[in-house]
């Protein structure tokens, strides 16, 4: 699976790796999660998903929903970097660890980095938590993707520069 989206996108989403429903559909976030993320793009961005590139660090499924091991992350890591050399975008939100730890080369917990934006490439990388987290986590981290969401609007409206 590779990406979902515009090519030509000014933001970029990035999350880990796809899940069973991912793997059957061919598409990136398609599933609760998928939902989760369709509903922030089009309430904080004033977007919908077509309007974004959507992709993620690792393109095959780990074998039984597992975390990727370095090696995959590794093994992908150059399809990712051609996807942020195409797109180019001003924005780019992270989804999760290893989303933000593969963009941004930290070993850092996204509850440190989250709410934060970071100098990447064409702009700037706005680390927030994995919808699936947000949907174990409750209202509180949902309310917290709100705003990274809505940080990430406003760095776009300003050109990605902060």
């Amino acid at each position: 699976m590779f990406a979902s989206g515009s090519p030509n996108a000014d933001l970029m989403i990035v999350g880990e790796a796809p899940g069973r429903d991912e793997d059957l559909a061919g598409q990136p976030f398609v599933g609760r999660s998928g939902k989760l993320l369709d509903q922030l793009i089009e309430e904080e961005l004033g977007r919908t998903r077509a309007d974004c590139y959507v992709t993620n660090v690792v393109k095959c499924r780990p074998p039984a929903n597992r975390d990727p091991l370095p090696d995959e992350v590794d093994s992908c890591r150059r399809f990712l970097d051609g996807q942020v050399g195409v797109v180019a975008p001003k924005v780019v939100i992270t989804l999760g660890n290893f989303a933000m730890r593969s963009l941004l080369a930290t070993t850092d917990g996204i509850t440190k980095r989250r709410g934060s934006a970071n100098r990447f490439a064409s702009g700037y990388v706005i680390p927030t938590f994995h919808p699936a987290a947000a949907l174990r986590g409750g209202p509180r981290v949902v309310a917290q993707m709100r705003e990274d969401f809505a940080h990430a609007a406003s760095a776009l409206l300003r050109g990605g520069s902060r």
